[in-house]
């Protein structure tokens, strides 16, 4: 009796203390899920760092040394994001009209609008200026180069204003064409035009990630549609890494709205 009522009350205690196997499973299991989110965040880092790292050094090579932004007020760097919008009645500066390479959706004068004033204003940091467009000069700087955009539908619209931008500066308009003979479209993921005189092509890679998307998991939740490998870029990605200037757009994608309710 005396021998069952020691183990009786060794029991009751161990009870009243929670079980060492139960707490130490439920602890580990949470560090465990902790530390496969940093492993992730930690992945996709290394992933767009290593990219960067092979196609960034070829963008002052690109430039030749020419300089983005003039200081007029300070001998620091100039943050050319930091400014505000001022009118120009010298722009615009090219007639999206006239250019072959403005898609129909977004050419608001050949769609009817008859103001012109939206056309009309300048971006001016505030501590500098920024040299004005001088397109003869930046043809010479693109020549024999490999410009890449890459991004959504903000990115591909900004590849179509620098295209008509530069074909303001060239003669024969039939030396500029899209190397697979496509029309600009939303519908397709890569897009490249050529400028032929000047031996250099502007391309536009659609990936509004930057990194794959995955199957639905087997048992994940029902609003799950799709799913990110956070450790892996774009397959398209090996196409991007022999830019001489790439210019990525991916920020508004990153948000609640875009990753859980499209």
């Amino acid at each position: 009796m005396t021998t069952f009522s020691k183990s009786a009350s060794f029991n009751r205690r161990a009870l009243s203390f929670g079980s060492p196997r139960v707490v130490r499973k439920s602890w580990v299991s949470q560090w465990f899920r902790v530390l496969v989110m940093i492993g992730s965040l930690l992945s996709f880092s290394l992933a767009i760092g290593c990219g960067s790292r092979y196609v960034f050094p070829g963008i002052s090579q690109a430039f030749n040394g020419y300089r983005t932004s003039k200081l007029t007020n300070s001998t620091k760097s100039c943050n050319i994001s930091n400014g505000r919008w001022i009118p120009d009645d010298s722009y615009p500066m090219y007639n999206a009209s006239e250019c072959p390479f403005t898609e129909n959706g977004f050419n608001c004068l050949g769609n009817g609008r008859k103001d012109q004033a939206y056309l009309k204003w300048r971006w001016k940091p505030n501590n500098c200026d920024i040299p004005r467009f001088k397109v003869k000069d930046i043809l010479e700087i693109f020549r024999s180069k490999r410009i890449v955009f890459v991004g959504d539908s903000m990115s591909r619209t900004q590849w179509e204003s620098l295209i008509c931008l530069l074909m303001t500066g060239v003669e024969d308009k039939t030396t500029v064409y899209e190397v697979n003979g496509n029309k600009i479209t939303k519908r397709i993921r890569f897009l490249g035009v050529r400028f032929s005189t000047f031996n250099f092509t502007i391309e536009f890679f659609r990936s509004v990630f930057f990194v794959q998307h995955g199957w639905v998991p087997k048992h994940g939740p029902k609003r799950v549609r799709s799913t990110l490998k956070l450790d892996k870029l774009d397959e398209m990605s090996n196409k991007w890494v022999n830019s001489d200037i790439l210019i990525f757009n991916t920020g508004h994608w990153w948000v609640p709205g875009k990753l859980f309710d499209t």
